[in-house]
């Protein structure tokens, strides 16, 4: 019995999706937890497969062999072992060199473990993307689009992992870990594409061209909603380096523009989702768990941005409204899928 059948394409499809996901919540707990510089090089950590676990772990310390690559915190800088070699009883300096991508030269534990299951989460869902790679060459002659679209997915999660080791390498650059999550995001949509074109027709649906136009407004308009958010989010993350926890409530009452923008624009969402679910379910008599579970993070959405805006950022808010977010992002455009082919039909 082969292995490359439709149902296997699909079950690794549907793996990948939650691997995406899992990768999507372990990257807002590091951001959660301040963990993003636990591990300050990469692939390694600290020169370690695994991790240090202890302090003195990373200083130096005498008569003790060293490989080329690990890194010890001497006199507050990191310092990587030029060579394999053994130490005497002191610290001789022609024996390691300067880390010169960044000055972060902190340990702890709960950071570096934390971001470290990060990176093994990271790992896993290469792996995971890898197997649906393999599996889709089954359509390699018959739908050779699918599996070039596969092969374009592993691709996107390699260029992750170079995004993350130059997130590291510039000691956390905004930007880049904005970039780093829009990523994530067309990873889930390419797998959600690819789902979409190898699952049976649902003839359940029904559409019309200008349901179909409404739901891809609401991706375009929750993206904007999502890149706001980073702007806000970059604001508080200034604010805690400045001042710290706890957070202040005062902060966002003089914070920037962008954050009056962001709240009063999901008011604007909040509506328009509230009139797509109802049209999906009662007008076009959709199967209504996606529009149930939509309508469900829409609330959700709006109870963590107003803990985080009214009640000083509670632990985990931050954290959650993002992945909500990217889970909407996701249920969005798996819907939009379904409606065009609906409204292809229902046309025919």
């Amino acid at each position: 019995m082969s292995f490359f059948t439709d149902r296997n394409y699909r079950k690794s499809l549907r793996t990948s999706i939650v691997a995406i996901y899992l990768i999507i919540v372990a990257g807002a707990v590091v951001r959660m937890t301040g963990s993003g510089m636990g591990c300050p090089d990469w692939p390694k950590c600290f020169g370690y497969w695994i991790p240090p676990t202890q302090q003195h772990e990373i200083e130096f310390s005498p008569n003790t062999p060293y490989k080329k690559g690990m890194v010890i915190i001497h006199n507050e800088e990191l310092r990587v072992a030029k060579a394999n070699f053994q130490t005497g009883d002191s610290y001789q300096e022609k024996n390691w060199e300067a880390y010169t991508k960044h000055d972060y030269n902190v340990f702890n534990v709960y950071h570096t473990w934390t971001e470290y299951i990060n990176r093994l989460i990271g790992a896993l869902g290469g792996l995971v993307v890898l197997i649906m790679c393999v599996f889709s060459l089954k359509y390699a002659r018959s739908r050779p689009k699918i599996t070039i679209l596969s092969v374009v997915t592993l691709l996107a999660m390699l260029i992750q992992a170079v995004i993350g080791k130059i997130v590291v390498d510039t000691n956390l650059s905004p930007v880049l870990i904005t970039i780093h999550m829009i990523v994530a995001l067309l990873i889930v949509g390419l797998l959600i594409y690819l789902l979409h074109a190898v699952q049976p027709a649902d003839l359940r649906y029904s559409s019309n061209t200008r349901f179909v136009n409404f739901s891809l407004l609401l991706i375009v308009l929750t993206l904007i909603q999502v890149a706001m958010g980073t702007q806000v989010r970059q604001y508080i993350d200034d604010q805690v380096d400045l001042f710290g926890y706890p957070l202040q409530s005062d902060w966002l009452e003089n914070g920037p523009i962008i954050f009056y923008i962001h709240r009063s624009f999901s008011i604007l969402l909040v509506g328009l989702h509230a009139w797509f679910i109802y049209k999906g379910i009662k007008t076009f008599k959709h199967p209504n768990w996606a529009y149930v579970s939509l309508a469900i993070m829409m609330v959700l959405t709006i109870l963590s941005g107003i803990l985080m805006n009214y009640a000083e950022f509670p632990f985990g808010s931050q954290a959650s409204h993002l992945v909500i977010a990217s889970l909407i992002l996701g249920v969005q455009f798996y819907l939009w899928m379904r409606l065009r082919v609906a409204q292809s039909a229902t046309v025919s």
